[in-house]
């Protein structure tokens, strides 16, 4: 969040900011996306979540929520579905391999 426009680069072209910890409300508790995005280039929405472990599978169900409730309540009929990148400390392929969202996409990082 430090240098949120280098993150941004580093995505690809035509992405904007949106906010950190946007709320979203799930019956009559709040939950929260890590960053909410949006690329201008594929009309779509992206939500990021930020995990400081290894990949879980409960990672995937929590980002397919997020996904789900900005489709049905943000997104616009002229809007393509939201996609999801979840940015964690490990990868883990077999999650991935096992999660049937193609929308969800997961990416290990390194702290330099």
């Amino acid at each position: 969040m430090e240098d949120i426009e280098k993150f941004l680069e580093e995505l690809g072209l035509g992405f904007t900011f949106i906010k950190s910890e946007y709320p979203i409300k799930l019956g009559e508790k709040y939950n929260y996306i890590d960053l909410l995005i949006y690329n201008i280039k594929y009309k779509c929405y992206v939500v990021v979540e930020l995990k400081v472990t290894e990949l879980k599978k409960e990672h995937t169900g929590q980002i397919q929520t997020h996904m789900n409730y900005i489709n049905k309540n943000i997104k616009t009929i002229e809007e393509n579905d939201t996609v999801g990148i979840i940015i964690c400390k490990q990868d883990n392929e077999y999650v991935i391999k096992y999660c049937s969202d193609d929308r969800i996409i997961a990416r290990e990082y390194e702290l330099v």
